[in-house]
């Protein structure tokens, strides 16, 4: 209203119009003016006071719900910090367990160590032991390869000694001894014949030529001895002279003295004179003293022998016994090669190997020593 007024004062005054001013009316108006702004004024506080009041209920408001809210998390948390230190019971708890159980289990590994520690002290004082009596046992055998060593240098087959060989011997001074003899001899008679200083035969001079062949599958067979007649070597020799110098009139007993041979399970003996043991052949089939089992032909026999343990004696006449005994010689030396037991040159080797074929083969022809 006050801006209307001051925008009239400023409009200039119609002319020509008059106004006329009423004070009675203007005196009258003014004093509703002034109860109108009382009025206001006391609308406008009792709107402020509402207002506060509104802010305050609404504080309070405010506060209840904050207050609730801060109860219920602290009652959460309250119910969180219970469950924690359940929680950190119960993993204490298993914490000392734990603990408990690795004590333990420390102590029986302790005591299994110590177990273990106490085994062992007592497996080495017994493998101590052993290794002593080991050892003992190991001097003794060098001991005594080292006399059958000497004993084999010392009687080979174009020298062999005697007392190794008691089928050589001749009737006299033989004794009875089981199986012909090539690798059963004991300690004593090993270092009796060691301290011998036997000089072997001297050996003839004769002009020798090397046959390659022959040579060559000596020398295969050298590389890995065995006692298969497969390889080439053996299968030579058998068809051409163990073959024919075992080759009998009687074929039956021939096939088992060559099996005898090769199982060294054959006994040479001299005839004693006491009386034989009685045999379970009749003396037909074993011959007799003048009378020999292989050939069949009438000869005086000096000797027997006997297949294994049959316990069955074959008298045998001295051609037949030189046959046999070149091929017991033949078979001895080269176990003597298979068992590593003979130290020589491969050459030297074989010419001895081809002697002993010559002595099969002048068995087989009929040559034979007088004392046989």
């Amino acid at each position: 209203s006050q801006a209307n007024f001051e925008e009239d004062s400023q409009k200039p005054p119609a002319v020509g119009h008059w106004k006329t001013l009423m004070p009675s009316k203007g005196s009258n108006e003014e004093p509703e003016t002034g109860c109108q702004d009382a009025g206001g004024v006391d609308e406008t506080q009792s709107t402020e006071q509402l207002n506060v009041s509104r802010l305050r209920s609404s504080s309070v408001e405010i506060r209840e719900k904050g207050s609730e809210f801060l109860k219920e998390e602290l009652h959460k948390a309250q119910k969180e910090l219970k469950l924690k230190d359940k929680e950190c019971e119960r993993l204490s708890k298993v914490r000392e367990q734990l603990e408990q159980e690795l004590e333990e289990l420390t102590a029986s590994l302790f005591e299994e160590a110590h177990k273990m520690v106490r085994e062992a002290n007592t497996k080495q004082a017994a493998s101590e032991k052993q290794l002593k009596e080991a050892r003992g046992k190991i001097d003794m055998l060098q001991a005594e390869v080292t006399a059958l060593k000497t004993l084999v240098i010392t009687s080979t087959p174009s020298s062999p000694n005697r007392e190794l060989h008691p089928q050589l011997q001749s009737p006299s001074k033989a004794v009875f001894r089981k199986g012909h003899g090539r690798n059963k001899s004991t300690s004593s008679a090993m270092v009796s014949a060691a301290s011998q200083n036997l000089t072997p035969e001297p050996v003839s001079h004769e002009c020798r030529e090397v046959d390659s062949i022959l040579f060559a599958e000596f020398q295969a067979w050298k590389e890995s001895p065995t006692l298969d007649r497969s390889c080439s070597f053996l299968d030579r020799i058998y068809r051409e002279d163990v073959g024919p110098c075992l080759d009998f009139t009687k074929q039956e007993l021939s096939e088992l003295v060559r099996v005898a041979v090769e199982q060294n399970t054959l006994t040479i003996e001299p005839i004693a004179s006491q009386t034989l043991p009685v045999v379970k052949v009749s003396a037909e089939e074993c011959g007799g003293p003048k009378k020999c089992a292989l050939s069949g032909l009438p000869r005086t026999c000096r000797h027997r022998i006997m297949l294994g343990d049959s316990g069955n004696y074959y008298y045998i006449s001295p051609s037949c016994r030189a046959r046999i005994t070149a091929v017991c010689n033949f078979f001895t030396y080269i176990r003597y090669i298979q068992q590593g037991l003979v130290r020589q040159d491969v050459e030297l080797m074989y010419w001895e190997v081809m002697r002993l074929r010559r002595e099969m083969c002048l068995a087989k022809l009929g040559f034979y020593p007088t004392e046989m």
